[in-house]
């Protein structure tokens, strides 16, 4: 699967290709698809550009985009778009349009409580782990882990030559998802869900093309990354995604015979 997350936290002052209101990102969902991604991933603004959870917002969104592409809509989820959990547990209640899922990053306050209520409503849940966190250890041990719709694995190192060593070290916290290829025979911990690994900024690439490798879902977009592997700037989420698979495919095609690791993770 090669999701897009179209804007991420990137506002106005990140360029003009960034799309923020639902007419420009429907447009650029539909390009991102036709491109080939499978997935599409969004952050809610509100009209002066903030993330938001607000019921008319996602509403617009989502009845934009879905109006434009026949794949699963997802949006983000943080404190960013509201810092009280239990201010999110009520936006997500007043939501009259669902998306298909949306994430939630195990390491914030009251995660669990707004993963659940999602579940509650319908909504699949992706869990995001962010390296750096407390994440992998908190959702090895939740009792909603058996319920999420997938795992993502963010890695958070910026840095071109560490980040592919820093998503190893994640994926290895997450129980040994991928014990052959992580040279572990240890049986990983947590429950048997798809597992998505990314990237951001100068690691964007390199952990893709490990994602292909280890033949795991990943993401591109502009909320990843603003350049294409040669450094060249992106000039929409449709050229980051037709780029992003052209370099998966390699990946996987190097890998296969060299790691036979599932695209799940190992049942307890």
């Amino acid at each position: 699967m090669m999701q897009v997350c179209l804007n991420g936290a990137r506002g106005a002052g990140d360029g003009a290709v960034v799309p923020l209101s639902p007419g420009a990102l429907a447009e650029s969902a539909a390009e991102a698809v036709a491109a080939g991604a499978s997935d599409v991933h969004v952050h809610i603004k509100s009209p002066c550009g903030q993330d938001t959870w607000s019921a008319r917002a996602v509403a617009a969104t989502v009845v934009e985009i879905r109006s434009r592409v026949c794949v699963p809509v997802g949006v983000a989820g943080g404190s960013w778009a509201d810092p009280a959990p239990a201010a999110r547990l009520e936006r997500v209640r007043s939501w009259e349009v669902l998306p298909d899922h949306a994430s939630v990053n195990w390491h914030e306050p009251g995660a669990e409580e707004i993963a659940a209520a999602l579940l509650e409503r319908g909504i699949g849940v992706e869990a995001c782990i962010r390296s750096g966190t407390d994440a992998a250890e908190r959702f090895t041990a939740s009792p909603l882990a058996p319920h999420v719709l997938r795992v993502r694995a963010e890695v958070t190192d910026p840095s071109a030559d560490t980040a592919e060593g820093s998503a190893r070290a994640l994926l290895a916290e997450l129980g040994d998802a991928l014990p052959q290829a992580l040279g572990s025979a240890r049986a990983g911990r947590y429950p048997h869900r798809p597992v998505l690994l990314h990237g951001a900024e100068g690691g964007a690439w390199p952990v893709l093309r490990l994602a292909g490798r280890l033949g795991l879902a990943t993401r591109t977009g502009l909320a990843d990354t603003l350049v294409l592997p040669d450094g060249e700037r992106a000039v929409s989420n449709a050229r980051l995604v037709a780029e992003g698979l052209a370099q998966y495919r390699r990946s996987l095609r190097s890998g296969q015979g060299s790691a036979s690791a599932p695209a799940r993770v190992a049942r307890p």
